[in-house]
């Protein structure tokens, strides 16, 4: 299973990006699929999840800004990321989940200008 993320760049603050992150490989026994971030001098956290199910998690600092979604047939997971704040500056990483273990894909850089 590998994961290839895209997406990242500069932006000013208020404005939008769109992380994408495709996995080839089976997806069977799969439980979840997520975003996590780690800005400079911090450890990584969540961002977003979305079970196999469909249930999604936020961290409460991006409620009703960001919007994690996936496509079934293109095994993709997306990161819908609206009103950006310089706080959001990180670099982003999409996991995902199985029943025996997890993959990480490589991070993608999101800077948020002031």
């Amino acid at each position: 299973v590998q994961l290839q993320a895209s997406g990242g760049g500069l932006v000013q603050a208020g404005g939008s990006l769109r992380l994408s992150c495709v996995v080839s490989g089976s997806m069977f026994g799969l439980t979840s699929m997520g975003w996590y971030r780690q800005a400079p001098g911090k450890q990584r956290e969540l961002v977003a999840s979305i079970s196999s199910g469909g249930t999604t998690n936020y961290a409460d600092s991006v409620k009703g800004r960001f919007t994690i979604s996936r496509d079934y047939a293109k095994n993709a997971v997306y990161l819908q990321m609206n009103r950006l704040k310089p706080e959001d500056t990180a670099v982003y990483y999409c996991k995902v989940e199985f029943t025996w273990r997890h993959y990480w894909g490589q991070g993608t850089l999101v800077t948020v200008s002031s």
